[in-house]
């Protein structure tokens, strides 16, 4: 049993440095100096694949709704929930509200 918990921290921590290896530059920065809303949601996927929970969510707030709404419209689009679509539009604006107030929070 030890050998299974070993070997699956050898592929986690593999896999997480191959992502942190190939994360995309951030184009918007590159080019006009400040963030965009989108920036730290790799390095925070990152730290969830770590478990680095706590870091993840002080790096971008919104990592842990956008991971919940992904993975209600895959089965949504597997299983066709009744009000599907209802909670998925739900998430949507709970997760744009918080990328755009934890954005000014952050740079004001």
């Amino acid at each position: 049993m030890m050998f299974l918990k070993l070997d699956y921290f050898c592929f986690m921590h593999s896999s997480t440095a191959h992502i942190e290896e190939h994360m995309l530059p951030c184009l918007w920065k590159q080019n006009f100096g400040f963030e965009c809303f989108g920036c730290g949601f790799q390095r925070s996927l990152a730290l969830v694949f770590q478990g680095e929970f706590l870091a993840a969510f002080q790096m971008y707030p919104a990592i842990y709704t956008l991971i919940l709404m992904f993975a209600i419209l895959a089965l949504h689009l597997k299983l066709n929930f009744k009000f599907g679509h209802k909670i998925l539009l739900g998430l949507f604006i709970l997760n744009i509200l918080i990328i755009v107030i934890s954005y000014f929070i952050k740079h004001f």
